[in-house]
């Protein structure tokens, strides 16, 4: 099954400025989160952000914060976005069954948000190129995880690919110029 873009949201998944330094290549899942973002608010695609604990963690980093739609950001305590009602509420009401996920980190919040998505009716994918962990081999064990559970890896090229679906769309030349840089 393709993403299809009446279909799908982005969920990006606590990119807060305490956290994202420690994770293991924290400027490429920094840049593939921001293609992603710009690319779904391109093509009028709902995306929702959350931040875990942010006056632990700090609130989403600033890069990526001027992207996000206004209200976009949803804090929570839980792990998992679903555990988190007010979040999952506001996920349930855009009627999008296909979640993509990006964040970190991959082995905690983007995997448990991702299992139970699947749990509950929904078809998630991970954007393998878009989220992290501390450290390599959680990143890894978390996308094995979530394969043998029948939630697919994609990456940032697929998903932008995906929702536009040809060449002809016309948002194609600024997606193109997305997936290069």
């Amino acid at each position: 099954m393709c993403l299809e873009p009446h279909r799908s949201l982005l969920l990006v998944i606590d990119m807060q400025e305490k956290l994202l330094p420690g994770m293991s290549g924290p400027g490429q899942v920094l840049l593939s989160c921001a293609k992603l973002v710009k690319g779904a608010r391109q093509l009028g695609l709902p995306v929702v952000a959350s931040a875990q604990s942010p006056g632990r963690n700090g609130p989403v980093i600033g890069d990526l914060k001027g992207l996000l739609p206004e209200g976009a950001v949803q804090t929570k305590t839980a792990f998992s976005c679903v555990r988190e009602p007010g979040l999952f509420a506001g996920l349930a009401e855009l009627g999008r069954d296909q979640v993509v996920i990006a964040g970190i980190e991959a082995h905690v919040a983007v995997l448990q948000t991702a299992m139970d998505l699947k749990a509950g009716g929904y078809a998630p994918v991970v954007v393998a190129d878009a989220v992290a962990s501390r450290e390599p081999e959680s990143r890894a064990l978390a996308l094995a995880r979530l394969s043998a559970a029948g939630i697919a890896a994609v990456d940032v090229e697929m998903v932008l690919l995906e929702w536009i679906g040809s060449a002809a769309h016309p948002a194609y030349e600024d997606i193109a110029a997305l997936i290069s840089r």
